[in-house]
């Protein structure tokens, strides 16, 4: 802002200048002092529109920083647990395959409870921040959320592009993926 108006006053002193040059040449060629003074508002005007000009365009580059500057403080706070969600995600895994396992005694029990209610606190915390399961099982396959890593011939039960099967869940922070689903996919 200091260099703009530096820069403006620079430009002020040198059209002075220039006028009284211009006033000094005038005077030396016998040309009236009324044209002079003509002269002298024609160029005045020109230079008062020029540092308008050069004002408004100066007054706008501001407010564009500012707003750039809110947007990306709101792109900041929108994906701030990005991170975090990505370094979690592997743990969610495993706390699910530990739950899919099975158990015979009431320890074992006890023990598969206190896991399910570790991974519900987490999922709850997770969906708190915007983060959830992409929807995976019997939707069409969407190669922006979903990563085949391997096919099935498709039939009448199976249309083609339908996803039969997940292998390890996608997530999804509002409308960024931080992981695709991992499928396998009617062909």
């Amino acid at each position: 802002m200091k260099e703009n108006q530096e820069e403006l006053e620079k430009e002020l002193k040198d059209i002075q200048q220039d006028l009284e040059v211009d006033t000094e040449a005038a005077e030396d060629s016998g040309v009236s002092e009324v044209e002079v003074e003509n002269v002298e508002i024609v160029n005045l005007k020109a230079d008062l529109e020029e540092m308008e000009d050069k004002f408004l365009r100066a007054r706008a580059e501001i407010a564009n920083m500012a707003n750039r500057g809110k947007n990306e403080r709101e792109q900041l706070q929108k994906y701030r647990s990005q991170d975090l969600a990505k370094k979690l995600l592997p743990s969610i895994d495993n706390l699910e395959r530990a739950l899919a396992t099975e158990v015979s005694d009431e320890q074992g029990a006890s023990l598969k409870k206190g896991v399910e209610m570790v991974l519900e606190g987490v999922r709850f915390a997770l969906k708190e921040e915007g983060i959830e399961k992409i929807p995976a099982k019997g939707e069409t396959f969407d190669p922006m959320l979903h990563q085949a890593v391997q096919t099935v011939p498709a039939s009448d039960e199976l249309p083609a592009d339908t996803i039969v099967e997940v292998l390890q869940e996608g997530y999804k922070l509002h409308d960024r993926v931080l992981r695709p689903t991992m499928v396998i996919v009617a062909q």
